[in-house]
């Protein structure tokens, strides 16, 4: 039995951010008799870091991180894969809108595969957020050579991989890193198809021009190490 590290990510989601752990721990528990919770807080303003301390005082399978500035969800990412402590590791929005179960098929799996989620077309997006989405498919095909059929969206890995790979990412755009290194390790996504889930509470935060301005710029630095990766020096078996 493969254990695991499920993550949370937390920016102002009071009103979701309790229903997202207690059923993260449910899968948790089914998945593996060994597994951890790491909630991480980007400087929430509307109560969600009260409730995460609350949730930690009551459960010892939970980590709190708690950033006091908001540094985005590229450093809260990274939180969570550098901290986890289990053989793999998935972080999931705290805004409900991926259902954790979908991870029960998957409680075990090769070191040779990562799991990537995807999300169909959405039509109660906007123009502008679908249109975003089709430029990042593009840039990551013309710049890394990275064909997923949804690169932001949730994924497994394996955390003894990770940890190898020289991450310099600091934006989303770490998930385009991780995957273009994965590629040229020969590990190969199991792409799945996620339900979308409607938010039901506060409003996304993936699609501000802070976030893309962000991520273009880090696209050459990141363009550059993609090119000074050396394979060889990653162990792929534990």
């Amino acid at each position: 039995m493969q254990s695991w590290s499920i993550g949370i990510l937390c920016y102002n989601e009071a009103g979701t951010i309790k229903d997202v752990y207690l059923k993260a721990k449910s899968v948790a528990a089914r998945l593996s008799d060994q597994y951890e919770i790491i909630v991480v807080d980007d400087c929430s303003t509307d109560g969600s870091r009260d409730i995460i301390h609350t949730i930690c005082d009551t459960d010892h399978a939970v980590r709190g991180i708690f950033h006091e500035k908001n540094l985005g969800i590229g450093l809260s990412i990274r939180d969570i894969y550098f901290n986890a402590k289990n053989e793999n590791v998935v972080f999931i929005p705290g805004d409900g809108q991926f259902d954790s179960e979908e991870l029960l098929p998957y409680a075990s799996f090769s070191d040779k595969n990562y799991i990537a989620f995807y999300r169909k077309e959405n039509q109660s997006y906007s123009f502008f957020r679908n249109s975003l989405s089709y430029m990042n498919k593009l840039v990551n095909s013309l710049f890394i050579g990275l064909k997923l059929r949804d690169v932001n969206w949730v994924k497994v890995y394996k955390t003894h991989i990770l940890t190898q790979l020289d991450l310099k990412a600091q934006s989303s755009f770490i998930e385009s890193e991780i995957c273009a290194k994965l590629n040229r390790l020969f590990i190969k996504p199991i792409e799945v198809d996620s339900k979308y889930i409607p938010r039901v509470y506060g409003t996304s935060k993936g699609a501000s021009w802070a976030i893309i301005r962000k991520v273009y710029i880090e696209l050459f630095k990141i363009f550059i190490n993609l090119r000074q990766f050396d394979p060889t020096k990653v162990n792929i078996d534990k």
